[in-house]
């Protein structure tokens, strides 16, 4: 496999190409299953007091839920194809940090369109292509804890690179314009600003010491010749959705780890890197520089990576945690509740076709103020299964269910899954949980194998191909995150009316006035509303045609409807969002965008923006 041929593949791609999956999922036959039971291409799923409307296969056409979406905040905008940013009338925006962008004083000025970033000045400014984010209060500063999830090596590398790192030097700069950036920002008067030289700004990257905890920690399994003790491994890497613990530190997630190692020679291909796509030849380089990355040479490196990592954004000095209790996989974001008796839950979801949906539960509890020692090293993974009466069960993933000794669940979390019989999904990406009920959501981004042979039409994908998504909800058993029952149902099913007068149009709360494909960044704002961030297809043609740019758009959970309220660049994708401490600020960010937004210089440049009420009032 030619690097310079899958340096432009997206990442489903990439690991389509490596490791391709069934086009058929549990989850398709268990929605089948279900429709089939409760006659739903008859009748009705409900969701609130919202429902969606199938009539022999056809979608109903109800003329008022096919109307504008009219119960919020702000007039729902319109679909854009330029590359500018584009928000309701009342609303404003600027950017708050760019790719390159310096976070000390030494390397203002280092980042040039031309050039990119020096390696000696790669550390020290904002990494490329945001992602999952939070913001955190410490002693009246401010902070933003944010990932910068991959690099595009043909705009970070010299034009004589042609893309392919040519030497070790610039394998460390891809390296450097990874990770995490924790950075304090400020309103400085005239809108929010970072703060250079802040004690608190810090890069997080793919050489900076880690430790482990957890029962893997220390396991054969993640001992290399670098670290014979198998507790301080290096780096977080592929940080793609984030979360914020109840006692205020920032949680970022591994996602695509499998993608930056390859081998210079020999080694053996066991179940565990086929199931998590590893081997061969990695996208960046690395092993042909680094022999951490090398399978030839350290081949118990990649089990190292694909966690959640816990860091201090209010300690500088402090060691980021890799928490091997939460499991390994390719972790989208990690939202944590808490269950009715002060237990810790987490939820979390792998963002690969046919895997799967978790959930860690503490043994400890914890309330304001106490110690939170063990509270995400000491406890269960479970996995869930999704029943075709709209009922399911989180399976405990234990040595007694899996047949597993525990380090191998915790590794292979992908293979204790399959032993205990979860449903597989289609790209289980960002979770969010209501904020004041007992209830959660997780974006199906989508699934572009589905069709062909043995692939059936259902409720919850009925097309041939799974090209929109959807959002699926569960409310836990006695309102108790920690129960391990659930019910669920459809909070929407993405598709096109414009196009498609058929199930193709997706359900009822899909409208002419808020199209949009492949649901992915979510979070809850303080009022109870459901955030929706698009990756898909702004081709804004054939299947795609009215849906313009991706999108961020606002649902009412209690009645299905749905508004657009933002636009991006053409090219880009919107993910990770939150909010400054009054809410009155959202911080949105935009990645991978397209012609040289923002600031014309004809590179494009990843950023996090600023978007506000003219009138001040609280946006989140």
């Amino acid at each position: 496999m030619d690097i310079r041929s899958t340096v432009h593949l997206s990442w489903d791609e990439f690991d389509e190409l490596r490791n391709p999956r069934p086009a058929e999922s549990d989850f398709d036959r268990v929605v089948e299953a279900a429709v089939s039971r409760r006659g739903f291409l008859g009748g009705a799923l409900a969701f609130g007091s919202g429902a969606m409307v199938f009539g022999s296969g056809v979608l109903a056409q109800a003329t008022s839920a096919r109307a504008q979406a009219a119960a919020f905040a702000f007039e729902p905008i319109g679909i854009a194809t330029d590359f500018d940013i584009h928000v309701p009338q009342g609303y404003h925006w600027q950017p708050l940090v760019k790719w390159g962008q310096a976070l000390f004083s030494d390397a203002e000025g280092a980042w040039s369109p031309e050039t990119g970033v020096p390696v000696e000045m790669s550390d020290k400014v904002f990494g490329e292509n945001t992602d999952g984010m939070e913001t955190f209060e410490h002693d009246g500063h401010v902070l933003l804890a944010i990932n910068s999830e991959y690099v595009n090596p043909e705009i970070n590398l010299p034009a004589a690179s042609e893309g392919v790192p040519q030497t070790a030097d610039e394998v460390t700069l891809l390296k450097n314009m990874q990770g995490v950036t924790v950075m304090e920002i400020a309103d400085a008067g005239n809108g929010w600003q970072v703060v250079l030289d802040s004690p608190y700004n810090r890069r997080i990257t793919h050489e900076t010491q880690m430790t482990m905890d957890g029962p893997a920690a220390g396991s054969d399994l993640v001992k290399t010749n670098a670290d014979p003790e198998g507790l301080s491994p290096k780096g977080t890497m592929n940080n793609c959705g984030s979360g914020k613990t109840l006692w205020g530190t920032y949680l970022t997630c591994e996602e695509n780890f499998n993608g930056y190692f390859g081998a210079t020679g020999s080694f053996e291909e066991t179940d565990g890197l086929v199931r998590y796509g590893i081997g061969g030849e990695g996208r960046y380089a690395y092993e042909k520089f680094d022999p951490r990355y090398d399978l030839s040479q350290e081949p118990n490196e990649p089990n190292r990576h694909g966690w959640v990592t816990e860091i201090d954004p209010a300690d500088p000095e402090s060691t980021p945690v890799k928490h091997t209790a939460l499991g390994r996989f390719k972790h989208e974001n990690a939202e944590m509740v808490q269950a009715a008796d002060g237990r810790i839950v987490v939820y979390m979801g792998d963002d690969e076709r046919g895997e799967f949906m978790y959930r860690y539960v503490s043994n400890g509890t914890w309330a304001e103020g106490q110690p939170t020692d063990g509270l995400l090293s000491d406890g269960t993974l479970y996995v869930a299964r999704f029943n075709d009466d709209m009922t399911g069960e989180w399976l405990a993933l234990t040595p007694e269910t899996t047949g597993m000794s525990i380090e191998d669940v915790l590794v292979f979390a992908r293979l204790a899954g399959s032993a205990v019989g979860a449903t597989t999904m289609d790209r289980p990406e960002w979770i969010a949980a209501h904020p004041h009920r007992v209830e959660a959501y997780c974006a199906l981004t989508n699934n572009s194998k589905r069709g062909g042979d043995g692939m059936p039409v259902n409720a919850a994908n009925p097309r041939e191909t799974n090209e929109y998504g959807q959002i699926i909800r569960w409310r836990p058993a006695d309102e108790d995150h920690g129960a391990d029952s659930f019910t669920w149902d459809l909070y929407v099913m993405a598709g096109n009316p414009e196009v498609y007068d058929n199930i193709y149009g997706g359900s009822e709360n899909v409208t002419a006035g808020n199209l949009f494909n492949s649901p992915d960044g979510m979070a809850f704002s303080s009022d109870g509303m459901l955030w929706i961030q698009t990756d898909g297809d702004d081709s804004n043609e054939g299947d795609f045609a009215g849906m313009g740019n991706n999108q961020m758009l606002i649902g009412n959970p209690d009645t299905g409807e749905i508004a657009r309220f933002l636009t991006a660049p053409n090219g880009a994708e919107v993910t990770g969002l939150t909010w400054s401490p009054d809410r009155k600020v959202a911080f949105v960010g935009i990645q991978h965008p397209g012609g040289s937004w923002p600031d014309g210089t004809g590179k494009p440049r990843s950023s996090v923006i600023a978007v506000w009420r003219e009138d001040g009032a609280t946006i989140g």
